[in-house]
């Protein structure tokens, strides 16, 4: 079974984030030029919150906010779900279904060492999925 430490291995351990006193508009900025959905929100080094497109669409915008003027500290998820380096990419899924997230940070003991998205986790387990079907034709074909 494939792990979030394995998943990690192969896609990277790029985070990408943003200070709780950027900008909405400058998150937004670095969001598109990192063509991701969400950034996590570091105080130095600690885990504060996830700034996502689902906060701009629902605290700035419907509000009628200015990204110019509003922090991302005023709109930014705090109550952050993240996993562990240990956790099952199959964990992962049914967590991120049953809280409606599309981003996990991975954090090891306080330190943020990676970032998943539904993107990955799918990707995973259809790799693994096709590669169970692989040795399943293989172990078939091997026994007429």
């Amino acid at each position: 079974m494939k792990t979030v430490s394995m998943l990690l291995e192969s896609k990277g351990n790029d985070v990408w984030s943003v200070s709780p006193g950027a900008t909405v508009y400058d998150a937004l900025v670095r969001m598109a030029e990192k063509n991701v959905g969400a950034l996590l929100v570091l105080e130095g080094s600690r885990l504060v919150g996830i700034f996502s497109e689902r906060d701009y669409a629902r605290k700035v915008i419907l509000h009628g906010k200015s990204s110019r003027q509003t922090t991302v500290g005023e709109i930014m998820t705090s109550r952050v779900v993240y996993v562990r380096p240990e956790q099952t990419i199959e964990a992962c899924m049914a967590l991120m279904t049953d809280k409606r997230i599309r981003h996990l940070p991975v954090l090891e003991g306080d330190r943020v060492i990676g970032v998943i998205s539904i993107g990955d986790v799918v990707k995973a387990i259809i790799s693994e999925q096709e590669f169970m079907i692989e040795q399943l034709e293989n172990y078939i074909a091997g026994t007429r």
